[in-house]
């Protein structure tokens, strides 16, 4: 009881400051201190957001859609890659330097070039999404599976575990907390990837419907999506955190969550 009565109480701290926040911003609104146009009050957001709400959904669907295929695929390729260099340290030696390179290159300028090798459909926009949480999930899997204890290895090894063994029943358990920071991480870049790809081309999506509504200058439909952005990027994270809940069972047993 007291934990749950905690819980609660550590939920009120982030809602009663975003609650000031949009206090704040509603009296800044009703004091004109900045114009209409350019800051539209929360109400107005909340209208514009009502209103064209079946509209949002039908971009918010389609967004989700990529983010979620491009997400599942920079799962599979990155924990794949990040066991390969893990096995082979002359590939790590090669390929990692390459992979932190890769991060200095900004999405926004590989975004135009995807689109004209592979035209304004689903397939840049996925591939932009691989790219954007490829980092995350080979990086902090790859630090996962290189933190097991050595010693438990050459216990395997001395009972004659053979390397697959030693990858299934050793290393990728003791790296699923490292693979999960870096899924929560990626999970986030998802729909910004996809929100991204999107303002280059395309018919549906979060992104299609931002660029259209900035072209007209409606400013309370600008902010309106910009939280449904936000809510549809919570969505995904939730939706790693109860796979996590799943696999991970006892971190949540001991924390009284469960």
């Amino acid at each position: 009881m007291t934990k749950k009565l905690q819980s609660i109480t550590n939920k009120l701290y982030p809602l009663s400051f975003l609650a000031l926040l949009l206090l704040l911003w509603e009296m800044i609104c009703k004091m004109k201190l900045v114009p209409a146009f350019m800051l539209p009050s929360p109400g107005s957001v909340v209208k514009a957001l009502i209103t064209d709400f079946p509209l949002l959904m039908q971009h918010s669907i389609t967004t989700f859609q990529e983010a979620v295929i491009g997400l599942f695929l920079s799962v599979i390729f990155g924990v794949l890659i990040a066991v390969i260099m893990d096995r082979f340290s002359i590939l790590y030696k090669a390929v990692h330097p390459v992979i932190i390179l890769t991060q200095t290159i900004p999405t926004i300028a590989i975004a135009p070039l995807l689109v004209l090798w592979m035209g304004f459909g689903i397939a840049p926009k996925i591939t932009l999404i691989f790219i954007t949480c490829f980092f995350p999930i080979v990086i902090n899997t790859l630090s996962g599976l290189r933190a097991v204890d050595p010693d438990l290895i050459r216990l395997m090894e001395s009972m004659g575990a053979s390397p697959l063994q030693i990858l299934l029943r050793v290393k990728l358990k003791s790296a699923r907390e490292s693979f999960f920071a870096g899924l929560r991480v990626a999970a986030t870049y998802a729909v910004v990837g996809a929100v991204i790809s999107e303002w280059l081309g395309g018919m549906q999506g979060l992104g299609v419907y931002m660029t259209r509504v900035r072209k007209s200058y409606a400013f309370d439909k600008m902010f309106a999506v910009i939280f449904l952005i936000s809510i549809v990027s919570l969505i995904v994270m939730k939706l790693v955190d109860i796979i996590e809940k799943k696999s991970m069972p006892w971190k949540y047993l001991n924390k009284g969550e469960e």
